[in-house]
This record gives structure tokens, sequence and C-alpha cells, in this order.
């Protein structure tokens, strides 16, 4: 069975170029949003700086509707892990919030995330913060033409075990991802090596890490959305969204497509 038998997208060169043109405004929309965040600054006050940056560039939020989500960013503060909805919840030092944002261009979506600390936070949060982004980069430096999915899965496990007792979540998810936001295969932040999909040149692929410091086991609020961890230890979640190219590796949503951090960890930088 091929991937597109397995509904699995595969994408041209063009598609991928609409796909890094979405890229560039989640993650100059996310650099924005990093210099917005402070203390006294509302999580809805963030929600509009992004839709603003989104539809000002020419690109339509992601998120905003989607299955009837109410914002154009998810805001997730300190034991809440992932979908926060932005609102009234006033950001205080000490806070650490994880901004995942999505932008559409002609069809084609990006999908990136950061945590960020509004002014100093211990020293064990920030390990955390610094843990989950490293693990997704070599979750993406793992992959390679010919390799399977889960070898970017096993390499971010493999990152994140090595740093301590950290939870890592299995019930939410990295994704496949193109004319929408989120398409097979899942990309699991655990696992073996060498199973699932094949790696090929033109598929796409966010990867996100979700990390706590305590356990794997989490809640869903009243809101319906919202996912907190069911010990209230305060979590981490990165993301970026990358192809692989017939050079190397292409981090779509990375300003500079990646090449400094694929650089450092020896990968091929696959963008045009």
């Amino acid at each position: 069975m091929g991937l597109r038998d397995r509904g699995v997208e595969v994408k041209t060169p063009d598609q991928v170029d609409l796909m890094r043109k979405a890229g560039l405004v989640v993650g100059r929309t996310l650099e924005l949003l990093r210099s917005s965040v402070r203390a006294g600054v509302s999580t809805a006050e963030l929600d509009a700086v992004a839709e603003d940056a989104i539809r000002s560039a020419g690109a339509t939020p992601s998120f905003k509707g989607y299955h009837g989500f109410p914002a154009s960013i998810c805001t997730s503060v300190n034991d809440e892990v992932v979908h926060g909805i932005p609102g009234g919840r006033v950001l205080a030092e000490g806070d650490v919030v994880s901004i995942d944002c999505g932008a559409i261009v002609e069809g084609w979506h990006g999908d990136a995330a950061i945590t960020i600390a509004v002014g100093s936070v211990p020293p064990e949060v920030e390990a955390l913060m610094v843990v989950t982004e490293e693990a997704m980069w070599r979750g993406i430096a793992a992959a390679r033409p010919g390799g399977r999915v889960t070898d970017i899965s096993h390499a971010i496990e493999t990152h994140v075990r090595a740093q301590g007792s950290y939870g890592i979540l299995e019930d939410y998810v990295g994704h496949g991802i193109g004319s929408q936001m989120h398409l097979p295969p899942n990309v699991p932040n655990y696992g073996k090596p060498g199973r699932g999909p094949k790696l090929v040149e033109g598929l796409a692929l966010a990867v996100e890490p979700m990390v706590t410091l305590g356990g794997k086991e989490t809640d869903v609020l009243d809101d319906d959305w919202t996912v907190v961890t069911t010990d209230h230890s305060w979590a981490a979640h990165s993301e970026h969204t990358f192809t692989l190219t017939a050079t190397g590796t292409w981090v779509l949503t990375a300003l500079d497509g990646g090449e400094e951090q694929l650089g450092r960890l020896g990968v091929p930088f696959g963008g045009r």
C-alpha cells in the first residue's frame, strides 16, 4: 500500500512553496507574540495581536472556527498543556504560556508553537522549556528520506528521557499537514524507530512534543478544549512544520528555514 493509499499527502515543490509562505506568516506572528508576552497582558490581547498579524499578511487563521474553536491562537498557561482558549486570563510574573499558531495561504497550512516564560521562572521550568524545544529539533533531525515516521518519535523520547524524569503526553501527537491542518500520519512523541509510513520528499509533518514536569495523564476542562495535566504539573510545548526536499530538511515555520539548528545537528538544509 502506497502513501497516497493511506491518505498521506505528498506535495509538489510548488505546493511546498505555498506552505513556506504560510509557515513564514506563522513564524513571524509567533515572534511578534514573543515580544508581546509580559505580565499584565491578557491572553485575549495576544489573540488580537495574532489575528491582526495573520490577516494583515494576507493569510487566514487556521484555528478560528476549526471544529468551533473561537480564537486565532491557543494560549495554554502553566499546567495547561495545549488547546487553551484565549480570554480574560491575565499573565503574571513567573507564568509560562505556550502559544500555538496556524495560518493558511492559498489553501495551504503552516502550524507551529512556542513556550514563553513571563519574566523569571524557576530553574526546573526553564529546563523543561529547553528540553522540550531541543526534543523537537532532535525529532526533526532524525527524519531522513527512506526512514519511518517513528524515527522522529524515538528521537524525541530518547532526548527527553535522557534529561530527567519528565512526562511525555501520549494522547496528543504531531501530525501530517498541508491542504488541511491535520492529516495522516500521526507523529507520536514516543516509541520505537522504524515504524509507520515511509519518509519521502514532499511529505510535510508538524512535530510537537508536549512535555511535563510530572506525569503524562491529562484532563480536558469544561470548555471542551483546554488540556491540563491531571497532577497539575507544569508543561511545555514546541512545534514546527517541516518537509524533506531533494537537498535536505526544510523547516517551513522557522524564519531561517531551520538552517542554524539543522546545521548544529549535522542535517543537510533543504530550503530554497
